[in-house]
């Protein structure tokens, strides 16, 4: 299996050991493998301090790592036991957290197909949705990549093989409370469930796996809608809302849930997204901001584009000496060269200063010759440029005074003569 996940030569492997049956045979396992695959092994012990035998536990783990020659990583962690998720949930994040600091290209963790079945169980009594009754995968690539090698294992079995060899483990005493979910699931709901169907384990743990293909199916789905919605065109950034709308609901859903995702944030409930697609189909043309949790669906001029809660930070100021692109928040303005259109080249050339920056107080620009100047304001009302995009609109000053405004245009005192060349600033989200 190391093989397979493409486990190197040279690289590290470190167990997340908690001194328990599984993870202890895990890297007894690994320790008499590590010569022939040639990766350097390691463990690692998070100290959560909510069992007296806490410590008891650490130095069991770093004394069967002293007697391996296997290099011992110990952390101690601070969980609240009125995490508003519950103890458990906050132990788990402190212990990941902890996990993701140590300096290896994988982490190997000691779970079983009775912990496959048990999780798919939990999941799906919590509502999840195809990617969450999933499970858990024996091979996630990452850095660190992360290993289940004993995924295919029963509990019993695990045991066995410790026995056979003798070893030594920890208990954790918590794993008997029943008032902790996963411990009712595992001690009165999963036995009755056994009897009743004596291959419920490995039948939930094949359902996983499949429920893993279909989530993956769906990612390739929402890479080629991705696609056909002008996303690959727009650097993957944003989408035409005309095109996304001609897709089934679920099958923008998918999308949206698919790009939260990839932004590293945990999706939405279904009903939120459900909400939100409501809307834009309600209101086509509208310019629109949905929030969706951790994200922000923002609808505006036929684009449509996902960012983080409370906005983009409004970018710092840039000053331009000519070149093709200068970058603005997550995305960038393009300076294209063009004739009789945009920007004087001229007048660019001979300013002292020329600055990419935001809007500022008492920002006006003229659109037309002889026109009056307009205030920032105005001519975002008349462009019906919605509040909350304004800040993030992008201002070319040229020698203090506004030349561009994204999405608005260029001031009259700097445009392009016909048959001059010209620079055509172009706003990439």
């Amino acid at each position: 299996m190391l093989a397979a996940a493409g486990v190197a030569p040279g690289e590290t492997l470190c167990v997340a050991l908690s001194g328990g049956v599984d993870s202890t045979v895990l890297l007894h396992i690994l320790a008499r493998l590590r010569g022939r695959g040639g990766f350097a092994l390691a463990a690692a012990h998070v100290h959560h301090g909510l069992s007296p035998n806490a410590d008891a536990w650490l130095e069991a783990c770093r004394a069967s790592c002293d007697a391996l020659g296997v290099a011992f990583h110990p952390f101690r962690v601070h969980v609240r036991r009125d995490d508003p998720a519950g103890p458990e949930a906050a132990a788990r994040a402190a212990r990941h957290a902890a996990l993701a600091r140590v300096p290896c290209d994988w982490l190997a963790f000691g779970h079983h197909q009775d912990d496959q079945a048990e999780t798919l169980m939990f999941r799906l009594l919590r509502g999840a949705g195809v990617r969450g009754a999933g499970a858990m995968a024996d091979v996630e690539p990452g850095s660190p990549g992360r290993l289940r090698p004993l995924l295919g294992l029963r509990r019993a079995q695990i045991v066995a093989c410790a026995r056979a060899h003798g070893l030594t483990w920890v208990e954790d005493e918590s794993n008997v409370d029943e008032r902790y979910a996963r411990n009712l699931l595992r001690h009165r709901v999963m036995p009755v469930l056994a009897e009743a169907f004596p291959g419920a384990v490995p039948v939930l743990a094949r359902a996983g796996a499949q429920f893993r293909e279909a989530d993956g199916l769906l990612g390739d789905l929402a890479r080629l809608d991705e696609a056909a919605c002008g996303g690959a065109a727009c650097g993957g950034a944003m989408l035409e809302r005309a095109k996304l709308l001609r897709l089934s609901d679920e099958r923008v859903r998918n999308l949206l849930r698919w790009r939260i995702r990839a932004m590293g944030l945990e999706a939405p409930a279904r009903a939120r997204l459900v909400e939100a697609v409501r809307q834009l189909r309600a209101a086509p043309e509208q310019a629109l901001r949905l929030p969706l949790g951790a994200v922000v669906c923002c609808a505006y001029r036929g684009r449509l584009w996902l960012e983080p809660e409370g906005g983009m930070a409004v970018p710092d100021a840039a000053v331009w000496h000519g070149e093709a692109e200068l970058a603005w928040g997550t995305g960038g303005v393009v300076f294209v060269e063009a004739v009789g259109e945009g920007l004087s080249r001229a007048a660019l050339e001979h300013a002292r200063e020329v600055v990419l920056g935001p809007r500022w107080a008492g920002l006006a620009l003229r659109e037309g010759v002889g026109r009056p100047r307009r205030s920032f304001k105005n001519l975002c009302q008349e462009a019906g440029i919605p509040a909350w995009l304004r800040d993030g609109l992008p201002v070319l000053r040229v020698d203090g005074a506004a030349a561009w405004i994204g999405e608005i245009g260029v001031a009259a005192e700097f445009r392009c003569a016909p048959g001059e060349p010209g620079v055509v600033p172009v706003w990439r989200r």
